[in-house]
């Protein structure tokens, strides 16, 4: 077998989702500050996934004061303790950069039911 394939498997996670474009998703990732470490959730709408083995990523853009933000999480990275996912919208494209350009109302996505919160 392949050295470098054998220590990627190795280091692959199966603790978290299936992550596509158009899901919210909720974000817990890992952050050290001197000599503590705390949780840090981020939630936002991903637009993009890209890579493959050990180097894949997804970002997830939101909208915090009105600005857009967009951050780069590696899939499997340490610091990624949890990854949840919301609601699945409904999209037609693998990037949706197109969301960059939209404000408001105009930037949401169409929420698939069965992925709807029963409440």
């Amino acid at each position: 077998m392949d050295l470098i394939k054998y220590v990627e498997e190795s280091n692959l996670r199966d603790d978290l989702p299936v992550i596509r474009p158009g899901q919210v998703v909720r974000v817990h990732s890992k952050i050290v500050e001197g000599n503590k470490e705390r949780i840090q959730v981020y939630e936002g709408t991903v637009i993009r996934k890209r890579g493959k083995g050990t180097s894949k990523t997804f970002t997830v853009r939101k909208i915090s004061s009105g600005i857009g933000v967009e951050k780069i999480f590696p899939i499997y990275s340490p610091r990624v303790a949890q990854v949840e996912v919301v609601s699945q919208g409904y999209v037609r494209r693998a990037k949706l950069y197109y969301l960059r350009d939209r404000i408001g109302k105009a930037a949401r996505l169409r929420v698939l039911k069965r992925y709807q919160k029963q409440t």
